[in-house]
């Protein structure tokens, strides 16, 4: 049974993720590897060395893969949005920590103008 998704897990296998193929080996449940994919990235563990409970690692990269380029896992987080919202279960908290926003280089001052008009504006009399 898959830890991350015991709240919501039967309804979003229903209308996010896709249905076993047809032709070919039986596919593992897709909350296990979706547990298998959260351990993954929790962990920061390599591919190879996932635990034996989730299968093969390759099949879990695979439908991690497969899931991103086909827009599965965009799907998969407006449908959690959408539950949480109804459900009233969702707070948004941003937090900006000024030491890792960075300007852009041509933002750390501007070209001072040069000549009469610059001077006049600096409140420097004109020497003429």
């Amino acid at each position: 049974m898959c830890r991350c998704l015991t709240r919501s897990g039967r309804g979003l296998s229903r209308c996010s993720l896709h249905r076993t193929p047809k032709r070919g080996g039986r596919w593992r449940e897709h909350r296990q590897v979706i547990d298998a994919i959260a351990f993954k990235f929790q962990t920061g563990t390599q591919w190879v060395h996932l635990p034996d409970r989730y299968g093969s690692w390759r099949g879990v990269y695979n439908r991690l893969r497969m899931w991103a380029v086909d827009g599965t896992w965009e799907r998969v987080f407006i449908t959690l949005v959408v539950q949480a919202d109804v459900d009233e279960d969702l707070t948004w908290a941003v937090s900006v920590d000024s030491t890792i926003v960075r300007a852009h280089q041509h933002a750390a001052g501007a070209r001072k103008k040069r000549g009469p008009s610059a001077a006049f504006l600096n409140g420097v009399k004109d020497p003429c």
